[in-house]
């Protein structure tokens, strides 16, 4: 026996110079060394009885032996058998302790193991599996995650064909296991795609081989991978036997399986996460998890590299890229959480995962990867999150890298017809309810910005529109603005079924660097309102060269060089000339104010395509100084600085009014300009002047610019909502649809500064004599909407008084934030007789632990007070019952006192000992209150508080008592004294 402790870790693991052992290995270390000292000398039979012996003395020892014998096997050749013999003639627990052992070193060590140590671990899994060992099973679904995709180099290679022979010898033992067995399949589906070279022939036969008999054989098994078989399958269709097992998916599908009925049951099968997790390595794994849910957005570029370089860098992992989509797709759902946070979003990794294509075809699969569970969604069926990165990915890439945009619209219309004609409307009715799905959860709040943008080029906007007609606005009359507009490359490879070239090609796409992905929020824009939004730009329908040669030689001059000039500087400098001309002409013709506009919304386009909002750090006045220096501002400028009777603003005034019919954004422009400039107007009077230009009285105005600046660009929104509450507070203040405007797009950080500016007394949203409206419309927005606006409203210090009008419409299952927050708060109050009417007229219903939750707290905090409330109220809303009964009449409970009750009964449910001596139940005001409405309660009422009144003692204690008893009473409870024969009001309690 090897003995030589020092040497176990350089044999099992091949670690570097600066790479320290985990605590995995030490303790492996430890084990292997208690168990080589246990048999260290001793025959074999000898060796039995100590390690018998050892494993019966606790379960530690148990599985220290395990764990030695284990790694025995792994790292002395020698021996192995031996140490087998030995674990399984010593184990106790079905080598379960084994299983976690080698699950743990398969999915976290086995990149580091030597070359020895791969191949004992090998030879031990053909051994569990001969010998059918529960949980071998899962070392072999573990050790095919480590066979890496795009990978050939020699060990990846060795992994996949010492697998695959055992398999081989092994078929009866996988079939029992069906997951294994399509999990087998997916992967070596895959893994025949990269084993296309010569020199890999004998494997990529052998792989061949075994899947199309594990899929002839099994096929309604296979089925069950989902949608995802039919694209591996896709992949191989031109060799020869998948080519006949196409023909028989085709022709003849009743052959594969009596109850198969063809691709289309195949593509409406969603493929289960599991198989797209199986083909990243653990390792893979843990960096794009860690990518997607630690690293912040802006800071990705380092891992993006070091992911490059390990993962990306040979022309084989090209294939690896729509392992990657799939698996960001689908396996990847960040929660609303890291959605809101400042997390790298997913679109922006599958964007730079596009653009590190390099070759055509590899740039095709990772387009069909990203968009296939388009092609057949069912919302009962399919996940939204599974299809939003897509959307997003061509959202936010139109503005700086339009070619992405291009080519994925592009490839999403031409694929409806061409990815298997047989299925071109079902096909269409996919990407439509994609379409659909994605408007309805408001990942987007509108198509049009996307599907109509001016940087497409007119021949793709026809195609949309042919392709997505539902989704376009009515005109059909596309202006050809080829000159500026960005057009597609070359089409896009499309996938069919017979399309199997697997080359690498090294023909290179366009590729845009990692520091040039842009970096834009990641929240999800959402509105109540998607369908009633105007969109916020229309292109203007005029041939610009020919409209601008109506004008003055001075005015067509200055439209020339705006367009065409990029210094912005001089731009600035030809507004002002422009503005001047303007004022000099003395009469314009009806149109030319019309027409002035279009030109202008034609020459600053690229102006409008940027955001505004400084993207530096820290934000100062230069920055902000900076972000208004251009041409549109220049007007702004002028509006702003000449007087309300000056007639030179109207024409100002009247060309911004005419550009806003292409250019929604130009309102809340207007707006951040007199933040930015820090305008001296107080009255916002150009803004007004504005609103009246465009025909919206001044809350319209508000609320649609608002709603544009929310779709556009949060950040600035954000920025202007303390003076929008400043200046327009009798517009806003209270507006509910204004206030979700806002929780509705920002994230935790924007929250954050809103309740800095009202804690700092810049702005009040809210007025406490209508905040109930507030909290009405609340109830029907999301859980983050309302969870900020919670916030907010701790921020303005709103009573508990003015929230619990609010509480009887409130249902404790459906209404949780809102109760949630209404806890919280109450929690921080003592009670009072008022909060105490409002929480007990809530109906009483076993699910609900509203009421029930608080009057315990308070029983815990504010015993003595909440006692005496509750014997007040129950004794004076009954004191008239009293009168009626001591006339003659039965007493009868009034529904208040009832209601409380209810409440009462419902605490002594809930508590765990409602009889010991601290109980609420105990206190003098409590067992008073009790004894006196039973008195005043009927049979049916007694019956049905029996358990209640049970609490209650027959003979009230006195309140008062003489001597040591008075002394020891002194500070308890309050309670009211009743005079059972009196005629008197609750008023005439006394409180002693």
């Amino acid at each position: 026996m090897d003995t030589n402790k020092n040497s176990l870790i350089t044999r099992l693991l091949c670690l570097g110079p600066i790479e320290a052992k985990e605590d995995i290995d030490e303790k492996n270390e430890r084990c292997y060394a208690f168990v080589q000292n246990l048999i260290g000398g001793h025959s074999e039979s000898e060796a039995h009885d100590a390690l018998t012996a050892t494993v019966c003395k606790s379960q530690i020892a148990h599985d220290e032996v395990c764990i030695g014998l284990v790694i025995g096997m792994l790292v002395d050749q020698q021996n192995c058998q031996r140490y087998y013999r030995d674990l399984t003639y010593v184990n106790r627990d079905g080598l379960s302790c084994a299983i976690t052992l080698l699950n743990a070193i398969i999915l976290e060590r086995y990149t580091k193991l030597s070359e020895t140590t791969r191949t004992q671990l090998q030879w031990l899994l053909r051994e569990m599996i001969k010998n059918s060992t529960n949980g071998a099973d899962t070392l072999v679904h573990n050790i095919l995650r480590q066979i890496a995709g795009g990978d050939i180099s020699p060990k990846n290679i060795w992994l996949a064909e010492s697998l695959l022979d055992m398999l081989i010898e092994n078929r009866l033992w996988l079939e029992k296991y069906t997951l294994l067995l399509t999990t087998v399949v997916y992967t070596y589906l895959r893994l025949i795609v990269d084993h296309s070279s010569t020199m890999h022939a004998n494997l990529r036969q052998k792989e061949i081989d075994f899947c199309i008999s594990l899929l002839r054989e099994k096929f309604m098994e296979c089925v069950h991978i989902g949608r995802d078989l039919v694209r591996l399958l896709q992949n191989v269709a031109r060799i020869p036997e998948f080519e006949q097992l196409w023909k028989d998916i085709y022709d003849n599908p009743t052959s594969l399986s009596p109850s198969f009925q063809g691709v289309l049951q195949i593509m409406q099968t969603r493929t289960s996460r599991k198989y797209l997790q199986c083909r990243l390595t653990p390792d893979m794994e843990k960096k794009i998890v860690y990518l997607t849910s630690q690293v912040k957005f802006g800071q990705q570029k380092r891992y993006q590299d070091w992911f490059q370089r390990q993962y990306l860098s040979t022309p084989e992992s090209q294939s690896l890229r729509c392992d990657l989509i799939r698996f960001i797709c689908g396996v990847i759902h960040p929660s609303n959480e890291v959605l809101c946070s400042e997390i790298i979003p997913r679109w922006a990794v599958i964007g730079w995962i596009l653009s590190s294509c390099t070759s055509s075809v590899a740039a095709s699969n990772a387009k069909l990867s990203l968009f296939y569970d388009w092609l057949f969604y069912d919302p009962e069926k399919d996940n939204i999150m599974n299809i939003e990165p897509a959307i997003l990915v061509m959202f936010h890439s139109l503005r700086s890298h339009p070619v992405i945009t291009v080519t994925l619209l592009d490839f999403l219309c031409r694929i409806m017809t061409n990815f298997y004609p047989a299925l071109t409307a079902q096909i269409k009715q996919g990407i439509n309810t994609s379409f659909h799905q994605i408007l309805e959860k408001r990942v987007l709040s509108s198509l049009s910005p996307l599907i109509e943008s001016p940087k497409l080029d007119r021949e793709l906007r026809l195609l949309i529109r042919e392709c997505f007609p539902e989704f376009c606005s009515p005109s059909n009359d596309l202006t050809n603005n080829s000159d500026i507009m960005i057009g597609r490359e070359t089409p896009d490879i499309i996938i069919d079924a017979t399309n199997t070239n697997h080359n690498n090609g090294s023909e290179a796409e366009p590729r845009f660097s990692d520091d040039e992905i842009e970096i834009i929020s990641p929240k999800k824009v959402k509105s109540n309102n998607c369908s009633e939004r105007s969109l916020n730009y229309f292109p203007p329908k005029i041939d610009f060269f020919s409209v601008v040669e109506q004008f003055s030689d001075e005015i067509k001059n200055c439209l020339l060089t705006l367009f065409s000039e990029k210094d912005n500087e001089i731009r600035c400098e030809v507004m002002e000339k422009f503005l001047q001309a303007v004022s000099q002409e003395e009469d314009f013709e009806q149109e030319a104010p019309s027409n002035l506009a279009s030109c202008l919304v034609f020459a600053l386009q690229e102006d409008f395509s940027r955001p505004v909002f400084p993207d530096t750090s820290p934000l100062d006045d230069e920055a902000f100084e900076e972000s208004i220096g251009t041409p549109l501002f220049v007007m702004f400028r002028n509006l702003c600085q000449t007087p309300e009777e000056d007639p030179n603003r109207v024409p100002i005034l009247n060309i911004l009014s005419e550009m806003a019919l292409h250019r929604k954004s130009i309102g809340y422009l207007l707006l951040y300009f007199m933040k930015v400039s820090k305008s001296q107007d107080s009255r916002m009077s150009a803004y007004r002047e504005y609103a009246k230009g465009v025909g919206k009285d001044l809350s319209t105005a508000i609320l649609s610019d608002m709603r544009v600046c929310q779709e556009e660009d949060v950040k600035t929104l954000c920025f202007l909502v303390p003076d929008i509450y400043t200046y327009f507070n009798s517009i806003v203040i209270n507006n509910a649809e204004f206030l979700n405007l806002i929780v509705s797009c920002i994230d935790s950080t924007q929250l954050q500064d809103l309740i800095c500016h009202i804690l700092q007394g810049n702005m009040s949203m809210f007025k406490k004599d209508t905040f109930l409206s507030i909290l009405n419309a609340s109830l029907e927005w999301e859980t983050f909407e309302q969870y900020c606006l919670w916030q907010l409203i701790a921020a303005h210090n709103i009573q508990v008084e003015n929230v619990l009008p609010v509480l009887p419409k409130l249902e404790f299952q459906t209404h949780a934030e809102a109760l949630t927050n209404i806890l919280l708060l109450l929690k921080r109050q003592e009670p009072t007789a008022d909060i105490m009417k409002h929480i007990i007229s809530r109906d009483v219903k076993e699910s609900d632990n509203f009421v029930v939750s608080v009057l315990k707290y308070w029983t815990q905090e504010h015993s003595e007070k909440l006692a005496d409330l509750i014997n007040v109220h129950l004794v004076k809303t009954n004191s008239t019952g009293k009168r009626k009964r001591q006339t003659g009449n039965k007493g009868q409970l009034t529904n208040s006192a009832e209601q409380l009750l209810l409440h009462l009964d419902q605490l002594r449910q809930k508590s765990k000992q409602p009889t010991c001596k601290h109980c609420i139940f105990n206190q003098e005001p409590i067992q008073s209150a009790l004894n006196y409405v039973q008195s005043l309660c009927t049979d049916s009422q007694k019956t049905k508080f029996s358990d209640l009144f049970a609490l209650a003692e027959d003979e009230p204690k006195p309140s008062v008592k003489k001597g040591k008893a008075n002394n020891k009473n002194r500070g308890k409870s309050r309670h009211v004294e009743l005079d059972s024969n009196s005629d008197t009001d609750a008023s005439e309690f006394r409180l002693v």
